[in-house]
């Protein structure tokens, strides 16, 4: 009972905040559709710090009504006014809050890709697209086929989007698995992967090509749940399971140039490359801090 009031509490107090601040983020948008072009990047970074304050007070109200034991390990340099390619592995709901709680005025706004659907979320919906969120609309396998057309959609939205993001900083976040982490998913896909899904490395790679003038860093994120994952209802009652969060910076791969001792090879290519070794030590270091002591 106690639990349930907590979250109860934890999220209307939540609501009011989104309330608050959306207001003004909203009329930011707004402005930047009417004002000349030239003003577009300071409202786009006038609705980036209503967010941050947003994420800060979300943070404030967890810490008012639990105790959170999570362990920060940062291994990268991490600043306000730098573009970054953020990869993390994806277990809940949750994995966005504790992303936002690590991260937040370290380093840009986290945009990160949300399904089409969701756009329609109250208040929230408006704020993903002043955010210039990129709004991915996924066709299933069946849909593809009768309309092949289609193939390739979600790949020019991700190119769209980045356009936009070279306007200000930004930190592109990407859950290269594209779903939750389930064991039933794991054997479904057959994944190699003892704690991971397999990655799909396409939609990185095309932030990286975009970006690959402006990109500072990739930051791999690994998140671990120790003893319990938590669903995101669960984590507002209060979870007092410890929580690890590990952070390291690695370089961004860059496109090789075609000569007579080095073949050509692609950005996608180098990408899939860099993905492949990140997600091996990121399945060893989560097998490890999950193994029985």
């Amino acid at each position: 009972m106690v639990r349930s009031i907590r979250a109860m509490i934890s999220l209307t107090l939540m609501f009011l905040n989104t309330l608050a601040l959306g207001a003004p983020l909203c009329l930011a948008a707004l402005l930047r559709v009417l004002t000349p072009a030239t003003l577009e990047p300071t409202w786009t970074r006038l609705s980036m710090r209503c967010a941050e304050q947003w994420i800060t007070h979300n943070n404030l109200i967890l810490d008012a009504f639990q105790t959170l034991d999570v362990t920060l390990n940062i291994d990268a340099d991490l600043q306000n006014d730098q573009w970054y390619l953020v990869i993390c592995n994806h277990q809940s709901w949750t994995d966005i809050l504790l992303l936002q709680r690590a991260l937040n005025r370290k380093i840009p706004m986290l945009k990160f890709f949300i399904k089409q659907a969701l756009i329609y979320v109250p208040i929230l919906g408006t704020c993903w697209w002043a955010l210039d969120f990129p709004i991915m609309k996924r066709y299933s396998r069946q849909t593809l086929i009768r309309k092949p057309q289609l193939k390739g959609k979600d790949l020019e939205t991700t190119r769209k989007s980045c356009e936009r993001f070279k306007l200000t900083p930004v930190a592109v976040l990407n859950f290269l698995e594209g779903t939750r982490f389930t064991v039933e998913k794991q054997r479904q896909s057959n994944s190699p992967y003892q704690r991971l899904l397999k990655p799909k490395t396409a939609g990185a790679a095309m932030v990286v090509e975009a970006l690959e003038q402006h990109l500072t860093a990739i930051l791999d994120v690994t998140i671990v749940y120790h003893q319990k994952t938590p669903n995101f209802f669960d984590f507002l009652s209060g979870h007092s399971h410890p929580i690890s969060i590990k952070i390291e910076q690695i370089a961004v791969p860059r496109a090789q140039q075609k000569s007579e001792q080095t073949p050509h090879k692609s950005v996608g290519r180098a990408m899939q490359q860099v993905i492949t070794d990140r997600w091996a030590l990121k399945d060893a270091y989560l097998q490890q801090s999950l193994e029985p002591n």
